[in-house]
């Protein structure tokens, strides 16, 4: 039996249905975040970083797409002979096939993998957080307080509070109470979703409540150890912590990163965020072209004028078009005269010339009003936005559409075109 002190458990299998279109094809760790990253590698970046060496990835939704960019590991050194990245996908067993139908169910169906490694301790994460951690730091922490599970908690604004479980503790950083979304939180201290378990206790809880079908770590495990009176210890973790899982949340990540001093900086020889790097060429800026306070993707051509906005690899701005508060992702060509401002513009898109994409005021969306909002303007991959429409905000797009699809020229603020984009029931 291979001896591992302790592997990471990296769960990446959601869907990520509150970035709507943009995670149509594509799970939610695999969307391109910052201009050349995807959320993925910030937790992949931080394990490796902080000296863990093995590392599973469950994988589920659109898999694809993230397997292809995970790869065996090469970037982020998980390249290993023993140990390394390990992507692990539901699979048939004897007698029934499950998906993973909670965070805790996940963990349990890979219970062979974890064992081989005979581990100390087993650190869970979720593949869907922007934030640079030491989980090295977190670990001594644990150690010093002998404890059986310590969770990562950072404070959070008491009016968010009932969106996260939230931990109430004593002096010591013991946690005396645990609720689990509270309607009337009682602390701001909120869980991260990141915990390190000692294993025999993990092994246990899991083996005890493995029959609920929907095992979840913040619903089932977490309170059964502290019924069990384990001894559970918050980690108050103050860094820089974003949680992308909400459109305006994404947008709002991606703008962080062009402040004169961004609040998190990729820039820092410290600490480097690892990933998978495409043989492209250099990006060009035109003589004519205006770029002001933004991130340009390798290969990208800039021909008319972009502002505060992340621009993804191997995107084409045309002459004359103006793109403004916006990110827009690789192989996209937003068309000569158009104009782009607030919008989160998906792969592979043709906008085409003298569309204006953000005007207008801001009305409800009348297909998913929670999830386009933010006055943006979002559009998914492999979409096309004929010539000279005017498109509102809090508005969605998704597949290939022509001018039949705009009456009078225009998507009215809270309008949505959702066409099919299936191709081969696969992402590409």
């Amino acid at each position: 039996m291979i001896k591992k002190e302790m592997i990471a458990m990296l769960l990446a299998g959601g869907q990520g249905s509150r970035l709507g279109v943009l995670t149509d094809n594509v799970a939610k760790p695999a969307v391109s975040f910052g201009g050349k990253y995807r959320i993925i590698d910030f937790p992949l970046s931080n394990c490796i970083n902080s000296g863990i060496d093995t590392v599973g990835v469950l994988t589920q939704y659109r898999p694809l797409r993230l397997n292809t960019h995970i790869g065996i590991g090469i970037p982020w050194d998980l390249d290993r002979n023993v140990g390394g990245v390990t992507v692990l996908p539901p699979y048939e067993k004897i007698g029934n096939t499950d998906w993973y139908t909670g965070t805790a169910n996940a963990i349990y169906q890979n219970f062979e993998y974890m064992e081989q490694f005979n581990p100390d301790y087993v650190l869970i994460l979720s593949g869907d957080h922007i934030y640079k951690m030491d989980y090295e730091v977190m670990l001594d922490y644990h150690k010093a307080n002998k404890a059986d599970v310590t969770i990562a908690v950072m404070p959070v604004p008491m009016e968010e509070a009932s969106r996260f479980g939230i931990m109430v503790t004593d002096e010591t950083g013991r946690i005396t109470e645990f609720q689990e979304k509270p309607e009337h939180p009682v602390s701001n201290l909120a869980s991260m979703g990141i915990y390190i378990f000692s294993w025999p206790v993990l092994k246990d809880a899991l083996l005890k409540l493995k029959d609920l079908s929907d095992l979840d770590f913040g619903k089932h495990v977490l309170p059964y150890c502290r019924e069990n009176d384990m001894r559970l210890f918050a980690y108050e973790f103050n860094g820089y912590w974003k949680d992308v899982g909400t459109l305006g949340s994404y947008w709002q990540a991606n703008m962080e990163l062009i402040d004169v001093i961004p609040e998190f900086n990729l820039y820092e020889e410290f600490w480097k965020i690892y990933t998978r790097g495409d043989i492209i060429p250099p990006d060009y800026i035109a003589e004519n072209a205006v770029v002001d306070k933004c991130i340009i993707g390798d290969g990208a051509e800039i021909l008319g004028e972009v502002y505060s906005s992340v621009i993804g690899p191997g995107v084409r701005i045309e002459e004359g078009a103006v793109v403004r508060d916006s990110i827009i992702m690789q192989e996209t060509t937003v068309g000569r005269g158009a104009r782009v401002d607030r919008a989160v513009i998906a792969q592979n898109v043709t906008i085409g010339e003298g569309a204006e994409l953000g005007v207008g005021k801001e009305a409800p969306n009348v297909y998913n009003e929670s999830v386009y909002a933010f006055g943006l303007v979002t559009v998914g991959e492999n979409s096309v936005i004929p010539p000279g429409v005017k498109v509102g905000r809090n508005t969605a797009i998704l597949g290939q559409t022509t001018q039949e699809d705009y009456p009078d020229g225009a998507l009215a603020s809270g309008g949505a075109i959702i066409k099919n984009n299936e191709k081969d029931g696969e992402d590409s």
